[in-house]
């Protein structure tokens, strides 16, 4: 039988896989980063980080739970006001109204370990934070994260172990920013279509156009 991207690859397809298990083999694949790469990472943020965290209203937090279980969140908020910096070696993130799974903020309290990747739009290279995280529920500095009007209903407080600028690679290849490229609807359904095939809303597909349609912007903050 001929194995589909609808269907798992059959047993006997991954015979001829070959794994990497273990980190001499993994390097002599990939090969030793050179030493401007291997030495790059700063234990605080610079003025250009600050920078970096003003212009950027998106990002990725990375988690893992206790027994080892991964989660990667995006998060968004108007540039400036994704990020509060408390001083170089503390960040703070609000968290919104959302789906309420908090499946990121649920490893962080069994493990704080995080990892985190700041884009701005056009810009092929990244800046990426890892330290150690906490959730906060309320602090003074929670006024200067309001946004129309609200204020956060938590923080996550990343305590930076390092700071590093990725190179943009990844961008250039998936042509992440060439909007020529961009075909949201080619091959995969609006986002009502798929609630209403993979998720038990109990709603029409009209309703979920509904929902999912201008209104839906308008309720981000409140």
């Amino acid at each position: 039988m001929t194995a589909t991207t609808d269907s798992p690859t059959p047993a006997d397809d991954r015979a001829g896989w070959v794994s990497v298990d273990d980190v001499e083999t993994l390097v002599g694949l990939v090969g030793e980063p050179i030493p401007r790469v291997r030495d790059k990472t700063r234990p605080a943020l610079t003025e250009v980080d600050r920078d970096w965290l003003r212009a950027s209203p998106f990002c990725v937090l990375a988690t893992t739970s206790a027994d080892g279980r991964c989660d990667a969140s995006p998060k968004g908020d108007p540039a400036g006001r994704l990020v509060h910096v408390i001083d170089d070696r503390t960040i703070a993130i609000a968290e919104r109204p959302g789906n309420r799974r908090v499946d990121g903020y649920r490893n962080i309290v069994e493990n704080p370990f995080v990892g985190l990747v700041f884009v701005i739009p056009g810009r092929g290279d990244t800046l990426r934070v890892n330290g150690r995280a906490r959730l906060v529920s309320d602090a003074p500095f929670f006024d200067e994260m309001t946004v129309k009007g609200h204020r956060p209903i938590l923080a996550v407080v990343v305590d930076v172990e390092e700071v590093f600028f990725h190179c943009s690679k990844a961008f250039l290849r998936s042509q992440l920013w060439k909007p020529e490229t961009w075909q949201p609807d080619a091959l995969v359904p609006r986002r009502a279509v798929l609630a209403h095939r993979h998720e038990p809303t109990g709603m029409t597909l009209e309703q979920l156009d509904d929902y999912y349609g201008p209104a839906y912007e308008e309720k981000l903050y409140g």
